[in-house]
């Protein structure tokens, strides 16, 4: 079975995560995280284990700190359980983070059970007043616009395909795995909606990533 990490300063909401996952019997043990390095410190030796938290109540600065948790650990399963969370960040989330699972604090019981037991299964949940948001929200974001839809560190490696520099070349100066940039390569794709490098440039080069003198270099 796996553990539960609760990340959260309302002590109410942590004891009711607490009772309901042991009412259900889902998970083996359960701990609490005060702040994000003792998170860290507890995913590092739990690689399995799903996390609950608020976003707006812990001390995460960006999503951005988000997408390298979910990189730095692929099995952890999140719970983001919040309220007030911009149209920006929501989407953000659905969209590049597959690993994380959406309630806000007025769901319903009913939803709250739902999405405890899909999160262990190893399953995504999202509420529906946020599926909802997503669905009727205008379709007006600017898709060759590189620097709406990919984070800084994506932008930067994008830059370094364009300009010619394999993955192990890129890997070896960020000093990071070949898999963390394979990684990041997939995303960057998946986001741009490209199926590869030359298609790729032409966004960096569109959005001024790259300019044309590093290009012809």
């Amino acid at each position: 079975m796996r553990a539960l990490i609760t990340c959260d300063n309302q002590d109410i909401t942590n004891y009711g995560f607490e009772q309901l996952v042991r009412k259900a019997d889902l998970c083996s043990e359960i701990f609490f995280a005060a702040n994000k390095t003792e998170l860290i410190q507890r995913i590092s030796v739990m690689p399995q284990v799903v996390v609950m938290f608020d976003y707006t109540r812990f001390d995460f600065v960006s999503a951005d700190e988000l997408t390298i948790l979910q990189t730095r650990f692929p099995e952890v399963d999140w719970i983001v359980f919040s309220d007030d969370l911009s149209y920006d960040f929501i989407r953000s989330l659905v969209f590049n983070m597959q690993n994380f699972s959406i309630l806000l604090k007025d769901s319903s019981l009913d939803e709250i059970k739902s999405c405890v037991r899909e999160v262990f299964k190893g399953n995504r949940f999202i509420c529906n007043r946020i599926g909802n948001m997503l669905l009727d929200a205008p379709k007006s974001i600017d898709k060759h616009n590189v620097k709406e839809l990919l984070t800084a560190t994506e932008q930067e490696i994008l830059k370094e395909i364009a300009l010619g520099k394999t993955t192990r070349e890129i890997a070896t100066q960020r000093f990071v795995s070949v898999h963390t940039i394979m990684t990041h390569r997939k995303n960057i794709f998946r986001k741009l909606e490209v199926n590869n490098i030359h298609e790729a440039t032409k966004f960096a080069m569109r959005s001024g990533l790259v300019d044309m003198a590093e290009y012809y270099i």
